[in-house]
């Protein structure tokens, strides 16, 4: 089977399975971790919670690969066999407490080591969209941001402390979308010469925004209103977000 690239998704749902492999229910998922569920304390000091971290996911798709594909040697990969869905869904990051369902599906027995996804534009919602409060000496900002950028992410095995993607016949496995909105915003139990860190917008640049403890922006209201430096920063680290567990992404602006 051949090769995908990076700003290439196939409609093409799966492959065929070899004759004698069977097939099960592959289950993919999107997870923003605690930081999204739970919330936490960013670089600067703001405590951040969330009500609502909507992503909009088109063309995501799971894959067989020989050889394994490891994203930071490789442009393409080479599946084996693929499937996926090429609809555009939109999830709730920040709902209940453990990662949330993108898709079910039946697939053909093996071990899917690699994933790919896209953050779109759909007819009613934005790529992403956070919706919360954030909190520091007794001042708070509720915020709305909405932001218009299209990413996406190939990504090799997923990388923790469970193993994912092992498929056998009749029987059911999840692989997984990670998304670290920590590389947005930094986080305060994190070193402040980290790269995490330094490379993270914060979100003090943001809460000076807000009018009455109020935020409510989008693209086009962010680049006008944060300073030229802040929305780079912002822009720079975006395509960051996508992960699979601690594993890393080839990330493209679409």
């Amino acid at each position: 089977v051949g090769s995908i690239g990076l700003s290439s998704c196939s409609n093409e749902v799966s492959q065929p399975p070899a004759a004698d492999a069977g097939t099960g229910m592959l289950t993919i998922q999107a997870n923003g971790e605690d930081f999204v569920r739970q919330g936490f304390t960013t670089k600067d000091d703001w405590q951040i919670s969330f009500d609502h971290v909507y992503v909009t996911l088109e063309n995501v798709k799971a894959y067989q690969t020989d050889p394994p594909f490891d994203p930071q040697q490789s442009d393409s990969l080479k599946a084996t066999a693929e499937i996926g869905t090429d609809k555009a869904v939109t999830v709730d990051l920040a709902e209940g407490t453990t990662p949330v369902q993108v898709a079910v599906l039946e697939a053909p027995a093996g071990r899917y080591n690699a994933i790919s996804w896209e953050m779109v534009s759909s007819a009613q919602n934005p790529p992403l969209e956070m919706i919360g409060a954030a909190t520091k000496e007794g001042e708070t900002v509720e915020f709305s941001i909405s932001l218009s950028e299209e990413l996406g992410c190939v990504c090799g095995d997923f990388v923790g402390d469970e193993r994912k993607g092992f498929l056998s016949s009749d029987d059911s496995a999840d692989v997984e979308a990670t998304f670290h909105f920590d590389h947005l915003f930094g986080d305060a139990e994190t070193p402040a010469d980290d790269p995490l860190n330094t490379g993270a917008l914060g979100f003090e640049p943001l809460a000076a925004l807000a009018s009455n403890g109020q935020l409510d922006l989008d693209s086009a209201g962010l680049k006008a209103q944060l300073s030229d430096q802040d929305f780079q920063t912002l822009m720079a680290v975006l395509p960051s977000l996508g992960h699979v567990g601690e594993g890393h992404c080839k990330e493209t602006r679409l």
